[in-house]
């Protein structure tokens, strides 16, 4: 039997599909990361399916439980909101799930990371999604540096209580970048703040909600550097007659570099 691998709205009610409403009703079973969250979408649309909680903290006890109910009927995982295993429990029973030849049936729907990344105004074309930010000030910064070079776009999510320390931490590593931070998408407060990060720090004194991050990729032009192929180029020039001038001039054009430094680079050379 598959096992439905169903979007659920990432605010709004509206957002459901015709297809996920019809597959929700017609599953013996819903495996959901919260039955109160997914029991008001459930009610609205009148679905009396039967439900189990599978979430963060006993995803791997009901995961036999699942797998035993997948042989009697179809089965729906959904997550608070959004798609199953981004972000949210899922991933081990997708995985377990495969590996022992159930179908998988994915129902596409709503995500709040394209959803705010199309409202930020920034570049859509290229995006590294980091999920989650690390929660302890050292790591996080860690794992801002890792990716400070990137020059595509950045979509991490936080929560209201690490927002500012994380905003802080985005400033010192990464600059004063432009950023949208959108909060409660498709919820009555909805509200997109696009600026800099240093006026997001501003703006957002009191957090709530649950916020998404949209940071500007990398701006500032890569510096060449002075590998071992340039200095073999020159040594190379060198050795066939071409002068000092000649040689740092032309390599200087096709690489970028500085004249001073290839022409300390030429004096070293043998």
């Amino acid at each position: 039997m598959p096992l439905y691998i169903v979007a659920t709205p990432i605010g709004n009610l509206e957002d459901i599909s015709l297809r996920a409403l019809r597959t929700l009703r017609e599953v013996k079973l819903i495996a959901a990361e919260d039955t109160r969250r997914t029991r008001k979408l459930l009610t609205t649309y009148n679905i009396k399916t039967p439900m189990t909680s599978y979430y963060e903290h006993n995803k791997l006890a009901k995961l036999d439980y699942i797998l035993d109910c997948l042989k009697e009927g179809d089965v729906a995982l959904v997550s608070d909101a959004g798609m199953p295993g981004i972000s949210d429990p899922g991933y081990e029973l997708i995985v377990a799930a495969g590996q022992r030849g159930i179908s998988l049936v994915p129902i596409p729907g709503p995500s709040v990371v394209t959803t705010a990344l199309v409202v930020s105004g920034l570049d859509t074309g290229q995006f590294h999604y980091l999920g989650y930010l690390l929660s302890k000030a050292g790591a996080r910064r860690r794992q801002l540096q890792s990716i400070a070079g990137e020059q595509v776009t950045i979509v991490v999510f936080e929560t209201p209580h690490r927002l500012r320390a994380a905003l802080k931490d985005i400033l010192t590593v990464l600059g004063d970048r432009r950023i949208a931070v959108c909060r409660e998408l498709t919820k009555l407060h909805e509200e997109v703040f696009k600026g800099t990060v240093s006026g997001a720090i501003e703006h957002f004194a009191a957090p709530k909600g649950e916020f998404t991050l949209v940071i500007e990729g990398n701006r500032e032009p890569e510096k060449p550097q002075l590998t071992d192929e340039i200095k073999k180029q020159l040594n190379e020039m060198k050795g066939s007659g071409v002068g000092a001038k000649e040689a740092v001039a032309r390599v200087a054009a096709e690489t970028g570099l500085s004249r001073k430094e290839l022409y300390q680079a030429w004096l070293k050379l043998s």
